[in-house]
């Protein structure tokens, strides 16, 4: 048996994996999820995904453990609380933290901008309808401040934006934090950065974001189970909200296999994420905002550190605690 098989590991980052996996640790490498490849038994003894694989609850006892490479651990616990005992976890809380801040950024000034039109009109040369706003002075509201919140708080603050931060733990002296139902009302941009919890599942919703300021920009870069599309769609079609950037879906592994099979569904999230693709003021990108080169190789060597952690300890140096 392989001592690790990663899952959804594409070109570049399996490449990159290669030049740190020591010589005694045998390991395998597929783009393909869990549930695409249809494996009956775990193919190693450790095994690597992200987001999108759905691990069989049967494969607890015969894996020693399962390392996430991905910042956000909510999928670990779920899978520690579906199979009703510890399986040793791990995740990277530290690699990608600026990858996916830029990513935020290029978001929402892609749409103060109206790039997307801009690039419809090109052919004509028509520059009708594209006056956009600067960011320069406008109200932004970080909804989670942890490692990526902080980074979109920096770089917004370079670009002379007035941001302020919601978050239940308030960690960063320099951040101003505020009452998120009062600050709606005056925000320009949103990005939600939030870990996924229990409790924050749908927390934008259409009953919360109705009540935001007309025309306000919508970002989504840390889990789409915060901000389902069928919630989303409606405040775009009713002129709520001013522009929608997505990174992130709800029921994503669902959502992601289906679209790389080109299979059609009836189900009303992804016939949601469907109209918005099709709207002018909606950019989605397929939950990658954490490739960059720096955060490949980042992410890759602290993988293989985790590996190599747990095989010579029995325990991962960022482990996923257990919420049961």
């Amino acid at each position: 048996m392989k001592t690790v098989y990663f899952y959804e590991a594409f070109e570049e980052e399996a490449a990159c994996l290669r030049t740190y996996l020591p010589e005694d640790i045998s390991a395998e490498f597929s783009e393909k999820t869990i549930q695409e490849l249809d494996s009956p038994e775990p193919p190693a003894e450790i095994i690597s995904v992200r987001t999108q694989s759905i691990i069989p609850p049967e494969w607890s006892g015969k894996v020693r453990a399962i390392l996430a490479r991905t910042t956000g651990y909510d999928h670990m616990q779920a899978y520690q609380r579906l199979v009703g005992h510890e399986v040793p976890c791990g995740h990277l809380p530290l690699y990608c933290a600026r990858a996916v801040a830029e990513q935020a950024m290029l978001l929402w000034t892609a749409l103060i901008r109206k790039l997307p039109l801009q690039q419809a009109q090109f052919e004509t040369f028509n520059r009708d309808g594209l006056t956009g706003r600067e960011c320069l002075g406008k109200n932004l509201l970080v909804v989670g401040v942890g490692n990526i919140g902080h980074e979109v708080v920096s770089i917004a603050t370079a670009l002379g934006m007035n941001v302020k931060g919601i978050d239940i733990v308030e960690r960063h002296a320099e951040v101003e934090y505020v009452d998120f139902g009062k600050e709606l009302m005056h925000a320009d941009i949103l990005v939600c950065a939030m870990n996924l919890t229990q409790d924050n599942r749908n927390y934008f919703n259409y009953e919360v974001l109705r009540n935001c300021k007309p025309g306000l920009i919508f970002v989504n870069i840390s889990r789409g189970e915060c901000s389902p599309a069928v919630e989303l769609v409606q405040l775009i079609e009713a002129g709520c909200l001013g522009g929608v950037g997505l990174d992130v879906y709800d029921n994503e592994a669902a959502l992601a296999v289906s679209a790389r099979r080109g299979e059609q569904q009836d189900d009303p999230e992804k016939q949601a994420v469907e109209r918005l693709a099709g709207k002018s003021n909606v950019i989605l990108t397929p939950h990658n905002a954490f490739n960059t080169e720096e955060a490949v190789q980042r992410k890759s060597e602290q993988s293989v550190t985790q590996i190599t952690t747990f095989l010579a300890t029995g325990s991962f140096q960022w482990p996923v605690a257990d919420d049961r």
